[in-house]
């Protein structure tokens, strides 16, 4: 006899199927982070404030890179959303902000991946071709940008392997740069006073560096972007941000040390001081031009592998936010075959394309397109940590008995002081961007303002656009 299902019979709960496989092993998650934060790219630039970048680096360790681990520490690990720092927004604050934040956090990455590949093929120009054009630098960088958009098609299986090969060249690199700064001064004298004297900060013009330290601290959050990727995000998020950060913290100031142990400050570039460094540590004899080569190439990879890990977490946040509502449907569109964010990836390469095309031909040389492009995108980057720390703030008010695996100690006094020292130092990086403290350039600080924007207003007609149409298909 078939039984017959009662009116009031409980039905047994529909089984969520995944739709992502999931790949992020802890190890994986951990060189994802390393990947994202310990940057080649702005090590020289870190390093021209002089000695005194050593305070500077202890001084934002303390009061800013901690207690932003701890944060996202207990965001990731309570909330493994796809789309992650975009996620955590949506719930805190609804569909309109959680839009804006996907925006800019998207959007920052493809304004800056110019900057990074102009730095590319600065490196490389040094490494084999001096007198390579501002031209020709921009053709590589093109075509960099293309090759960024094919990694972040292929599937998050293979495309891992580009961040964490990237993660061991950049450790080896760091400590390459450390040991032979030590070797080269027990050589030959130290390049720089390392007084107390020395490493007292300068609040003057030194400051307009400021933010490029900061800079290197971020992308915490940046792996929670593949968040229904990741295997038992509950422990490996807080883990692996713990393992990361103490090596990040470790490598940026030994690595520093090292270019000031080598090089005296007004001889570190922009572009040309990652090189010069490894010239004036190993160069010399055959042995030591043929590491130099071989540390600039790794250097050249870390570069890709760099933008590659930082568009596979804004690709994904885009997607997930187009899959809303929150965005434009073109963002959403998956592969067919490896359901990884393929219409995001290629809207990134057009504006990357777009953007080097307009600063490219402004610019007079390649330090200027360089720092034209960093500064306009990292404005634009910081903008949603204050988002970030928000919604950190506003869930711990409103969603008192969620499941928080990793939880920062203290109460919720503790919470709003670690979060207000946060947005203080992105506030302070953003006007330090805009105005350069000695030298203020008017025309500079506009073309950023503007840039900046013109970026939200574009994106405000996107958001509330999809919004729109979201609430007439409802």
């Amino acid at each position: 006899m078939t039984d017959i299902a009662q009116p009031n019979a409980v039905k047994a709960p529909a089984k969520i199927i995944p739709r992502f496989t999931k790949v992020l092993r802890g190890l994986d998650m951990t060189l994802f982070t390393v990947c994202a934060i310990l940057v080649i790219d702005q090590l020289a630039a870190s390093a021209s404030i002089g000695v005194q970048s050593i305070f500077w680096w202890v001084f934002t360790l303390v009061l800013f890179f901690i207690p932003y681990g701890l944060i996202t520490a207990e965001m990731g690990s309570a909330l493994p959303q796809e789309g992650g720092i975009y996620s955590w927004v949506r719930r805190a604050f609804g569909p309109l902000w959680a839009g804006r934040t996907a925006w800019l956090w998207w959007v920052n990455v493809a304004l800056w991946m110019p900057s990074v590949y102009i730095l590319f093929a600065g490196i490389l120009a040094q490494l084999i071709y001096p007198d390579m054009s501002l031209l020709t630098k921009m053709a590589i960088t093109l075509g960099l940008t293309w090759l960024t958009v094919g990694i972040n098609i292929v599937t998050l299986q293979v495309g891992k392997w580009v961040p964490n090969l990237g993660a061991v060249f950049k450790v080896v690199i760091m400590l390459a740069i450390g040991i032979g700064g030590i070797t080269y001064a027990l050589a030959h004298g130290v390049a720089n006073p390392f007084t107390l004297r020395a490493m007292a900060p300068n609040w003057g013009v030194s400051l307009a560096f400021l933010p490029v330290v900061l800079y290197n601290f971020l992308g915490f959050e940046l792996m929670s972007g593949a968040g229904e990727e990741m295997k038992d995000p509950a422990h490996n998020v807080p883990k692996s941000i713990l393992i990361s950060g103490l090596l990040i913290s470790f490598f940026y100031i030994f690595a520093t040390v090292g270019i000031l142990l080598a090089l005296p400050t007004k001889d570190i570039g922009l572009i040309d001081g990652l090189v010069d460094t490894f010239r004036r540590l190993f160069g010399g004899s055959p042995v030591g031009t043929a590491f130099v080569a071989l540390l600039g190439g790794m250097a050249l990879y870390t570069l890709i592998a760099n933008m590659a890990t930082w568009t596979i977490g804004a690709n994904r946040s885009a997607a997930e936010a187009a899959n809303r509502g929150d965005l434009p449907a073109i963002f959403s569109r998956l592969h067919p075959k490896f359901k990884t964010p393929t219409s995001s990836a290629v809207l990134g390469g057009l504006i990357g394309t777009l953007v080097l095309l307009l600063y490219g031909f402004l610019a007079k040389s390649a330090e200027d397109l360089f720092w034209s492009t960093f500064a306009f995108s990292s404005v634009v980057f910081l903008l949603p940590y204050f988002l970030l720390f928000g919604s950190f703030l506003k869930l711990r008010r409103t969603e008192p008995d969620l499941a928080r695996p990793y939880r920062v100690p203290g109460g919720y006094a503790v919470a709003v002081t670690l979060s207000l020292i946060c947005m203080a130092f992105i506030a302070q990086s953003i006007v330090f961007l805009i105005y350069k403290p000695g030298a203020f350039d008017l025309n500079y600080a506009l073309s950023i303002i503007g840039g900046v924007v013109v970026t939200i207003v574009v994106g405000e007609i996107l958001v509330r656009g999809a919004l729109s149409r979201s609430k007439k298909k409802d």
